[in-house]
Formats: structure tokens, C-alpha cells, sequence
């Protein structure tokens, strides 16, 4: 799972360099857990899940939230409180799929970006990356904060990736968008990361918008960030492989619009406080 959310994280926020478009792009999220020992832990934290001694459990662990004490210590840790929140409502559907995301919409306006997923952990996160800053930051409504993000935060899983991208000849349509298929081959040194396959459908159709500068403005320097460059076009669809399972990541609306610029821009009153 850590894979699925750093690419999703990475991905969100700087999916798009927009040179002159401005509008919403959505995407929707399938994912498919193939190894039968993670599928068969999935399976087991399920039960967990619907045990009765572990109702009974997360009953307690509501009634603690709602002491004062405990309230005070999580008022003074507004995000903390938020996935608290999260999880527990995850926890009492009783559903591990719930855990992961569904969508991700993005909205563009002056090289501004603002995404937000749909579903899963990250639910009530949005990340704004603003153009002028070459800043991302991420924004919880919830508990009215926000965090800036390094630009050097990176996925310690992929600090020895050897990456092979290839361009293929094969194309699909997207969204009635011409696509070509890029295969994105990584393999880790280390042997019990295994080797994960990504593939891209991108399309130059788009003309106002570019993925290549996001080897520039990527969330992350890792080795792995660095193939973006070799990418044309902009991404409509996105399937990776690797040993726990399966994601996929296609867009569902190109949508060219005027949007508020009151949108991209750190609420007033909203608090910073530092990645933990």
C-alpha cells in the first residue's frame, strides 16, 4: 500500500504543468490486491474488523475521544485528530477497501494546482502547489491546517530503482483523445521490493498542457521521479504492476472552465503546522 499512496501523493501534486489551460481534470482509482499473502492479511484484518471484541474495542476508544482530556491533547493536534476521525469511521464501516482512494480531481488556473482524492485515507486532504512559490502544501478543511512540503520528501523505497522507459507504437482512446502507451520498467536492488511495471497512455492532443515539466516541479528527487521527463503528453490513463497487486488510474472528464482564483490560495485563518 505505501507504493499506491507515494505515487498517488507524488502524482497529485504536480499531476499536471499547465501551460494556458485552466479547468478540472478527474481521474478514477481501481485497485486490485493479486498476492495472495497480502490478500489473505487483508482478509484477516477484515474479520478483525467485524469481531465483536474489536466493536467493543473501537466503542471504548470512541468513549475516550470524548473525554475532555483526551479532547484538550487532540484540539492541540488538529491533523492528528482528522485521521483519528478517519479511522475510526473506516474502521466502524468495516470495510479495508474503504482505505483506499477512489478518484482524484484536479483543478488548474495559472500554472496553480489544487487536488483533492476521493475516498480512502487521504479523503479530507487537498494539496495546493502554487506556481509562483514552486511551493506544494497540503490543506486539511477539517482541522483548518496546512503544511508546506519539501520539495525534497521522498520515498525511501525507491533510492536504489533502476528505471527503463519505452515508447511504444501501440495507441488508445481516451476520452476520444489519441493515446500512446509509454512502459515505465522499475526495478529495486533491493530483492524483496521486487520489480514494478507502469504503464502510461498519454496524448499530445491536450495542446495547452505538459507533462514533462513535472520532472522539474515533481514532489520528491528520487530516481524513480526522473523518467516524467521522457513522457510526452499529458498522462489520461495509468496502470501499474508490482508484486502486492494492481492500480489503475484513468481519466473520466477534460473539463475547460473558469475557476475562481480565491480557490488556489491558503485559507484565512488556517494554521501551519510541520510534516510530521
Amino acid at each position: 500500500m505505501k507504493h499506491i499512496l507515494f505515487l498517488l501523493l507524488s502524482l497529485s501534486v504536480t499531476l499536471v504543468q499547465a501551460q494556458n489551460f485552466e479547468g478540472i481534470i478527474t481521474w478514477k482509482i481501481t485497485t486490485e490486491i493479486t498476492d495472495p499473502k497480502v490478500k489473505a492479511q487483508m482478509e484477516e484484518a477484515q474479520k478483525k474488523m467485524n469481531d465483536p471484541a474489536t466493536k467493543a474495542q473501537m466503542k471504548e476508544m470512541q468513549e475516550k475521544m470524548n473525554d475532555p482530556q483526551f479532547k484538550a491533547m487532540m484540539e492541540a493536534n488538529p491533523q492528528m485528530k482528522t485521521q483519528l476521525e478517519n479511522a475510526m469511521k473506516m474502521m466502524q464501516g468495516g470495510d479495508m477497501s474503504s482505505m483506499l482512494p477512489k478518484g482524484i480531481a484536479v483543478k488548474v488556473k495559472d500554472q496553480n494546482i489544487l487536488t483533492k482524492m476521493d475516498g480512502g485515507i487521504m479523503a479530507n486532504m487537498e494539496t495546493l502547489y502554487l506556481k509562483d512559490k514552486n511551493t506544494a502544501y497540503t490543506i486539511d478543511r477539517e482541522s483548518k491546517t496546512y503544511t508546506p512540503l519539501p520539495q525534497d520528501l521522498d520515498d525511501p523505497s525507491a533510492s536504489d530503482v533502476e528505471t527503463k522507459v519505452t515508447k511504444t507504437n501501440e495507441t488508445a482512446k481516451v476520452l476520444n483523445y489519441t493515446c500512446t502507451k509509454y512502459i515505465v520498467e522499475a526495478t529495486s536492488k533491493d530483492a524483496k521490493d521486487g520489480k514494478m511495471q507502469q504503464f502510461f497512455w498519454t496524448t499530445t492532443e491536450i495542446k495547452d498542457l505538459d507533462f514533462k515539466s513535472l520532472a522539474n516541479q515533481r514532489l520528491g528527487k528520487n530516481k524513480q521521479a526522473l523518467f516524467y521527463d521522457k513522457l510526452e503528453g499529458v498522462p489520461l490513463k495509468m496502470e501499474m504492476t508490482m508484486p502486492q497487486g494492481r492500480m489503475v488510474m484513468e481519466a473520466t472528464e477534460v473539463k475547460k472552465q473558469s475557476l475562481s482564483a480565491a480557490e488556489f490560495a491558503i485559507p484565512a485563518g488556517f494554521k501551519e503546522v510541520a510534516l510530521k
